[in-house]
């Protein structure tokens, strides 16, 4: 049995429900409702707390980079030359290719996620960016965990795993 992650306040309902909502954001309130054994009026009064609180701040959907066109993705990690990090910053923010990036502590500054059609494109982006900051790109091969809700509980074995 796992102990539920008392310092967000989240007891096993509510983790049920971030569960239920992580696998399909557009799941339907009675759907919701049965996964977390509620009614829909107590599913959706407790939606509401969670979304006030900001243990959710948005439903999304995933889209398959692929699928409308960008078969490469890169992880760019980058190193703004002096007194260039905010013209960095803001060139990556106003390249739509780079579809995730944080800023990061250590050698780089930042670590982006871009997603391009060809290598040609990629080297078009980059070369926006090399004037003014150092560069080191590495092509995704594969993605063996997708981004997942966090540990909702104390436990660090995932239930499938545990025998």
């Amino acid at each position: 049995m796992s102990v539920p992650n008392a310092s967000l306040g989240l007891d096993e309902i509510d983790q049920r429900m971030l569960e239920a909502l992580a696998r399909n954001a557009r799941i339907s309130l009675k759907e919701l409702a049965e996964a977390a054994s509620l009614s829909s009026p107590s599913a959706a009064e407790r939606l509401r707390r969670l979304e006030e609180r900001g243990v959710i701040s948005a439903f999304t959907v995933d889209i398959a980079p692929e699928a409308i066109g960008y078969p490469l993705q890169a992880i760019v990690r980058i190193r703004p030359l002096p007194g260039q990090l905010h013209v960095v910053e803001r060139i990556i923010q106003q390249t739509p290719e780079f579809i995730e990036c944080d800023k990061v502590t250590g050698d780089d500054c930042f670590i982006g996620r871009l997603v391009v059609r060809s290598m040609g494109e990629l080297d078009g982006i980059l070369d926006k960016i090399t004037e003014r900051a150092e560069t080191n790109t590495s092509m995704i091969k594969a993605t063996p965990v997708k981004r997942r809700l966090p540990p909702l509980t104390g436990s660090r074995i995932p239930p499938s795993a545990k025998a």
